[in-house]
């Protein structure tokens, strides 16, 4: 919902070790595998109920995905490397609920599939948008800097780290998180739906 607003603070804060990183010769594309690896050790973390560990690694996860995209800008971002910064970080979005999960089966596993199941319908709708909007020469005038096109909506990379970072802190929360957060993401699937029946009705030019 407010990543647009934050994405020039992001850069004013990665530019520095952007450059650093850049000048030694490394890729972007490895920042963004390095930093799936490290935010994949989630995972375990979760599993062994070492939340704050847990949260190290996502906080790790975070910066070197901003990381990549700063390093990318300051040679040529390459379709590689937006594909694999969408297609990695989904797969770690549904690491996080997963670990829960596996903390406590008891507890979590139920709400975990309700929150993953939110998960598959705004990634889906996001990347099917994205997919058609690239047949059709679209742009998304308040991420131009993208990869690809990116449709907002109500739960975004912020809101969704913020949850994240409110399970670990408090863990015996995660059902009542999970629900809540799982509702807002079926209400910006919905409203992810509704723009592409408008934007892309075949009496619509592009």
């Amino acid at each position: 919902m407010i990543d647009a607003a934050l994405i020039p603070l992001q850069r004013r804060l990665l530019a520095i070790p952007a450059h650093w990183l850049a000048d030694r010769g490394v890729h972007a594309d490895h920042i963004t595998v390095a930093g799936f690896l490290v935010g994949a050790l989630t995972l375990p973390a979760l599993a062994f109920g070492l939340y704050g560990t847990a949260l190290v690694l996502i906080a790790l996860n975070r910066a070197m995905d901003g990381l990549d995209g700063a390093v990318a800008r300051l040679s040529d971002p390459t379709d590689r490397g937006a594909f694999l910064d969408i297609a990695l970080d989904f797969v770690f979005y549904a690491l996080v609920p997963l670990g829960f999960a596996l903390a406590d089966p008891g507890q979590n596993a139920l709400p975990a599939a309700v929150l993953i199941t939110g998960f598959v319908g705004t990634g889906s709708s996001f990347l099917a948008f994205a997919a058609i909007a690239a047949s059709r020469g679209l742009a998304a005038e308040k991420y131009p800097s993208k990869g690809i096109y990116y449709l907002g909506g109500l739960t975004e990379g912020f809101e969704t780290i913020a949850l994240f970072v409110a399970m670990c802190l408090f863990p015996a929360w995660f059902p009542v998180l999970a629900y809540v957060f799982a509702a807002a993401c079926a209400i910006t699937t919905l409203t992810r739906w509704r723009h592409g029946w408008v934007a892309l009705s075949p009496d619509r030019k592009s």
